[in-house]
């Protein structure tokens, strides 16, 4: 008797620890690092939280970010990062999303810095228990001056090759932009400057990334950019980064 009811409180135990395992598997702590195309349009970490609080229904999610106008990854004081303290939180970071320059896939010299970058900073979170992911930079338009036809194609071999050496997760930005053109051109993702985000294009990312962090389709997600995304571009937008998101797992 004495034995069963011993064993019937390990298997309470491990039920309860189970339940607490799973309900504590999302991030809850999540660092963005990069630069303008992360904190325009009221920056990507806001709208990445308040689509998670929705599908996880935890308000105790809480996304940080630190970005340097310009910056390229190497610029950013990672170590002083990592140290949670400094980010105002009482516990450590569960995910850190990495984003390069726009300028860094430009020149063979450029791409190999930010791997080595991408490498070294991942090493370090990892070692802290911190997952890693790259957020893939969307191409320039004509309006930008280092506009490059099929730019997109080496943005990705970067970011892919970059990913697979340090042990990160690719999330698929810049290419959820192409497929977004691809399928309506008169969508505009950009800023007038040709370089930034617009309001759609931040959208975009946000859902992607959500994508990536949820592995399922933000479709159905109720948030929309506090009421300045209608009905329609939200739909769309999060097919599309949801159709990125698969297609990055095939590479």
């Amino acid at each position: 008797m004495y034995t069963l009811k011993l064993k019937a409180v390990f298997l309470l135990t491990l039920l309860i620890s189970s339940t607490v395992l799973v309900a504590d598997s999302h991030p809850k702590r999540i660092l963005f690092i990069g630069n303008s195309y992360l904190y325009y349009n009221d920056s990507i970490h806001n709208h990445v939280k308040r689509m998670l609080v929705e599908h996880y229904n935890d308000n105790e999610i809480t996304t940080k970010s630190a970005t340097i106008g310009g910056s390229r990854l190497h610029n950013h004081n990672v170590d002083h990062l990592l140290n949670h303290k400094n980010l105002q939180l009482d516990q450590q970071i569960d995910l850190l999303i990495m984003q390069g320059g726009s300028g860094e896939v430009m020149t063979s010299k450029s791409r190999k810095k930010f791997s080595d970058t991408a490498y070294s900073l991942s090493s370090k979170a990892q070692a802290q228990g911190i997952k890693t992911a790259l957020y893939m930079t969307h191409a320039y338009t004509k309006a930008d001056k280092r506009y490059k036809e099929n730019l997109i194609e080496r943005i990705a071999k970067t970011y892919y090759e970059a990913a697979n050496r340090s042990g990160s997760s690719v999330i698929p930005v810049g290419e959820a932009f192409e497929i977004a053109y691809k399928e309506n051109p008169s969508i505009e993702l950009h800023h007038p400057d040709g370089t930034h985000p617009g309001m759609l294009g931040t959208y975009l990312g946000a859902a992607t990334v959500f994508a990536v962090i949820t592995k399922t389709s933000p479709e159905g997600l109720s948030y929309n950019y506090l009421n300045r995304v209608s009905d329609k571009d939200k739909i769309f937008l999060q097919q599309v980064a949801w159709k990125a998101y698969l297609n990055s797992t095939l590479k």
